[in-house]
């Protein structure tokens, strides 16, 4: 494998690639490296940048200047496979270095062209990049450290120069579950021993707990990369037993029903119960409340429920037995945080919804299972009617969820509509290729 480093700063890469295994890859003929200064293609004195056209700080590097640069090192190395740096590339995954990894094996010359400055002439990317990546959502004074990130998460999905080949088959990120912690001597360090099972000498017990040790962590503080995973049925439900326990209540009452923001009961409706009933059994709701202080509204809801559940409903619709079954009828949000103690042993972490943004102590995004799943208690999400939840409820909340929004104005979403798609983007799979 033929490396190509087209820089404006060469001597940075010249430790990076003489230390560990890429020297020792060099040594044995694995691959070989040109480093390559920018300056080499421009005649002395001659700038390798220039201001950019329009108007804003800072210089681009001349597209000329790459393109002399690409042609010199193909005449000298073959046909590459070129890689460019920037933040608005595809950002670096396992799955996207093992396809890259392929096609750069196949082309047998790697170019990687990292940028300074302000980055490069847009062209010079359109031209000759077949691949432009990132290596996250932040910026850096230069391509150059993600180039050997690149290099190096590359480098090691070559055969041969990782030693053991167990060492990046099994490693995060391969698949859906991040790796297992490791110790080593001492046995005792700072007051922590290392796990008995480890010095059982039981490889079945060991194994079994380091998968195990890698389910959990993946799930409290990777779950972004597991739901992003294609999984097996296996794995989804050894991920949803380290879950905690997610339950829904919709409030009928201490909701707002007036503009004058009048807080009041409203009226229960069976689209609600149905429809939230089945969005919850999709996801992994344990329970789903149906709060009304009101004894006929009580009265009309329970009727309902027992069709489905003792009554002729269950042979009718099996699916929607199945869903309505977690269904049960409180009379305020006390008896609600009551049951799920008594199932649990422990009081629910609520999370409040609204459709406005609403000030709150503690406002969170999809994004922040790890924040609330620390806990390591029940979770209780509350969805109001009417005009939304009474002040004193959202106070009361640990946590409220930001807004569901789209691109518009119009944002008049229906309780069952905006139900599923918060439980879909807290707990929803997400595959990506």
């Amino acid at each position: 494998m033929k490396i190509s480093v087209v820089t404006a700063f060469p001597a940075l890469y010249e430790p990076f690639m003489a230390t560990s295994l890429l020297k020792k890859a060099q040594a044995t003929g694995l691959i070989s490296c040109d480093i390559q200064s920018l300056f080499s293609f421009v005649a002395p004195k001659e700038r390798i940048d220039a201001p950019p056209y329009g108007y804003g700080a800072g210089m681009l590097i001349r597209p000329e200047v790459i393109e002399r640069a690409v042609t010199a090192q193909e005449e000298r190395h073959g046909k590459a496979f070129k890689v460019f740096f920037s933040p608005h590339g595809v950002k670096i995954t396992q799955p996207l270095l093992v396809t890259l990894a392929a096609q750069i094996a196949e082309q047998g010359h790697l170019m990687v062209l990292p940028a300074r400055y302000e980055g490069m002439d847009a062209r010079v990317e359109e031209e000759y990049a077949d691949a432009i990546v990132s290596v996250g959502d932040y910026v850096l004074m230069g391509g150059d450290l993600p180039a050997m990130i690149f290099l190096e998460g590359i480098l090691r999905l070559m055969p041969g120069i990782v030693g053991k080949e167990s060492s990046v088959t099994h490693d995060s990120f391969s698949g859906p579950y991040v790796d297992y912690p490791s110790y080593t001597e001492p046995l005792v360090w700072q007051d922590k021993e290392v796990p008995a099972v480890l010095r059982s000498g039981d490889h079945g017990a060991v194994d079994a707990w380091r998968h195990a040790q890698a389910v959990e962590r993946t799930v409290f503080y990777h779950f972004d990369w597991l739901r992003s995973s294609e999984l097996t049925d296996v794995q989804k439900k050894e991920a949803e037993a380290r879950i905690p326990a997610h339950y829904a209540a919709l409030m009928h009452s201490d909701v707002l029903v007036s503009a004058a923001k009048t807080v009041g009961t409203t009226s229960v409706t069976s689209l609600d119960i149905h429809d939230i009933a089945r969005s919850a059994r999709t996801y992994g709701i344990k329970e789903y409340y149906i709060v009304t202080p009101l004894s006929d509204q009580q009265r009309v809801v329970q009727k309902l429920l027992d069709f489905w559940h003792d009554g002729p409903g269950r042979p009718y619709n099996p699916n929607r037995f199945e869903a309505v079954s977690q269904v049960t009828v409180q009379d305020s949000l006390d008896a609600v945080c009551a049951r799920i103690k008594a199932q649990t042993g422990l009081e629910p972490i609520i999370i409040v919804t609204s459709a406005v943004k609403t000030d709150h102590q503690h406002v969170i995004t999809y994004a922040d299972q790890e924040q609330v799943w620390a806990h390591k208690r029940p979770v209780l999400f509350l969805f109001g009617t009417g005009r939304g939840l009474a002040p004193h409820i959202i106070e009361r909340a640990d946590y409220l969820l930001v807004p569901l929004e789209g691109l518009t104005e119009f944002n008049h979403l229906s309780v069952r509509s905006a139900a599923a798609i918060i439980f879909d983007r807290w707990l929803g799979l997400q595959p990506r290729k």
